[in-house]
């Protein structure tokens, strides 16, 4: 029971702003703002919660929340108190993933300092860019003996090595969502990060992946600085 208090749930939230919220008074969108604004600050006290704007890398989808939440319980009545807003009146929410994280399989003999995937704790390290997307394995992946998928992992460990700019948070999906893994990449250096997943493509892993996309480029800012670009 210890090895499951240890673990938190992970929320990956995208939101999009109906057009007629931008067509308001003045005064009913700064109003709304503020409300949905209180609402995550109130949440923020009890979980960790990060804001992101994607207006610029994104047509489907406007901000995101990174919710890394102690239980489900929690994140119900996050999205409940949301949508009882009156900005939530005006929010869709085109993709959102949920996950769990665990100590990984693969790090018994390869450890290294800032690897959040290798255990069960998950943190949000603030940089100015994150890159989401959910992940899917085939199923041969997992009728690999263990060895031959502990190589191609360390493989994998070392090309992350060469981009130390770039921290991977990595959650896992298996019976809570349609995804496997949801992987979140931290970094000040979106070159960095597009030049690592070149770097994997070429790895001996990469012919076991079966969905990685879609792929979400967020723009780590304050809640009220997203919601102000709305209009």
């Amino acid at each position: 029971m210890a090895q499951e208090s240890a673990r938190s749930f992970v929320k990956y939230t995208f939101y999009k702003t109906d057009p007629e919220w931008r067509r308001l008074p003045s005064a009913d969108r700064d109003r709304s703002r503020e409300e949905l604004c209180a609402v995550v600050e109130e949440f923020a006290s009890r979980m960790s919660i990060r804001s992101y704007s994607l207006m610029a890398t994104r047509g489907d989808v406007d901000f995101m929340l990174w919710k890394i939440s102690p239980s489900l319980e929690m994140l119900e009545s996050l999205a409940a108190q949301v949508n009882r807003t009156e900005m939530g009146r005006y929010l869709r929410v085109p993709h959102s993933y949920l996950a769990m994280t665990r100590r990984s399989p693969y790090v018994d003999r390869h450890r290294h300092e800032g690897q959040e995937g290798a255990s069960e704790t998950m943190r949000a390290i603030g940089r100015d860019y994150l890159f989401v997307y959910p992940f899917v394995k085939t199923h041969d992946w997992y009728q690999l003996p263990k060895g031959e998928r502990q190589r191609m992992m360390e493989e994998h460990f070392q090309v992350g090595h060469r981009y130390p700019s770039v921290k991977i948070s990595t959650s896992y999906s298996f019976g809570l969502d349609d995804q496997e893994f949801v992987l979140g990449f931290e970094t000040d250096s979106p070159s960095d990060f597009l030049d690592l997943v070149m770097a994997l493509r070429e790895s001996a892993a990469r012919p076991y992946t079966l969905r990685d996309i879609p792929i979400f480029t967020c723009l780590h800012k304050p809640l009220r600085e997203c919601l102000d670009g709305l209009g």
